[in-house]
């Protein structure tokens, strides 16, 4: 398992701090941190880092001498001196497909804790195949999508199960609603996953050879079709996103997921017009990221490292419904919260951090879901925070 933290310098370090996010969940951490946590602040320019940290220190004067530490994503050996000095890595540079390779070789070869923020399922799949192994070895944590993607959807569903209590096989549907803008980061790179779909449907079948189906049972995540849905009153537009893969590996490494565990992924929405619309949209975005000139243009228009002002996200909001049945059975639950696209995914990332750090979670290494790293915990901390569990 990975080292005590005890044997580091450090128990958390924050890497891209001086972008958006980044400031945000060294904000979050700043206030929620329990007394005595060691940890720090990386990047790869120094002033930057050193308006962060100063603005960290206008609301705790004890920051204003919180380490600072030189990590560039293009510089390896930088990489390792961080991973070697902290227990805990938290990543907001993105596209990772582009940018975050290193950092994952970096802590599987040392054995540290890894979180990130991804909803890019070829970097994920790229990263098991690569580093999956040697993390194991090591006692790495390696968490990829623990914000907005994929906390609520993965969380909620383990959340569910628990309420079925159920050894029959599972029919789970997640349905998600949202108010608030997404992050320029989250664009970014959803437009780059769009334009890669050979790359990326490759990355998921090497994946799948590599890693296998469990033992006895089975786990799925299942295209479903626009619908009305009478229990919610919604309209479901499948979403194809990393999510139902994450809760689909997250019932194929957990028992407690029954024999036959499938999850449909879908947006939730009032109006068979916004249903339309809604598809119109993604469909156009998909098209837009194959053609290199109209995909560079559009992310011109929304622009890594900024974010909406702190009024703006005081007004957002997300809800995530799950409707869960088993032999003949139904339990509806929902998690939902803020602003899901900064605020609450900073949360998320901080906690999922705080817990890999100090709680005492079940003996997991490698490539691993939230859910599967420290489900219960972790839910415990991110109701304590405000972001609702419940069951309806």
């Amino acid at each position: 398992m990975p080292a005590d933290s005890d044997t580091r310098e450090l128990d958390i370090v924050i890497f891209g701090a001086t972008g958006f996010t980044g400031e945000l969940t060294a904000a979050y951490l700043a206030q929620h941190a329990p007394v005595g946590l060691r940890w720090a602040l990386a990047g790869r320019n120094q002033a930057k880092l050193e308006q962060v940290r100063a603005r960290l220190a206008e609301r705790d004067a004890s920051l204003a001498d919180l380490p600072l530490l030189h990590a560039d994503s293009s510089d390896d050996a930088s990489l390792r001196a961080v991973a070697e000095a902290t227990t805990v890595v938290i990543t907001t540079v993105g596209p990772y497909l582009l940018h975050g390779e290193a950092l994952v070789a970096a802590c599987a070869a040392a054995g540290t804790d890894y979180v990130d923020l991804t909803g890019e399922p070829e970097f994920v799949d790229r990263m098991y195949l690569a580093y999956h192994d040697q993390a194991v070895e090591s006692g790495a944590r390696i968490v990829h999508a623990a914000g907005f993607d994929s906390i609520p959807h993965d969380l909620g569903a383990w959340f569910t199960v628990q309420e079925l209590g159920s050894s029959a096989p599972i029919t789970l549907r997640g349905v998600v609603r949202a108010g608030g803008m997404a992050s320029g980061g989250t664009f970014h790179s959803a437009m780059t996953a769009m334009s890669r779909p050979r790359q990326m449907r490759e990355a998921m079948v090497e994946r799948r050879k590599k890693e296998g189906r469990p033992t006895g049972r089975k786990s799925r995540a299942v295209s479903g079709k626009p619908h009305r849905d009478r229990l919610l009153g919604l309209w479901l537009l499948p979403l194809p996103t990393i999510d139902p893969f994450v809760v689909a590996r997250s019932g194929a490494a957990l028992a407690s997921y029954g024999p036959d565990f499938r999850y449909s992924h879908y947006a939730g929405l009032k109006t068979l017009r916004y249903t339309v619309g809604g598809s119109v949209v993604v469909g156009g975005l998909a098209l837009s990221a194959q053609i290199p000139p109209l995909r560079n243009f559009l992310k011109t228009r929304i622009k890594q490292g900024d974010g909406p002002s702190i009024q703006r996200r005081k007004k957002s909001w997300f809800t995530v419904d799950f409707v869960g049945e088993s032999a003949g059975r139904t339990v509806h639950t929902r998690v939902s919260g803020g602003d899901p696209g900064y605020d609450e995914t900073a949360k998320m990332l901080a906690e999922s951090a705080l817990s890999l750090a100090f709680d005492d979670n079940p003996q997991t290494s490698g490539q691993v879901t939230t859910a599967q790293a420290m489900a219960e915990n972790l839910v415990t901390r991110l109701q304590k925070a405000g972001i609702s569990f419940e069951v309806l």
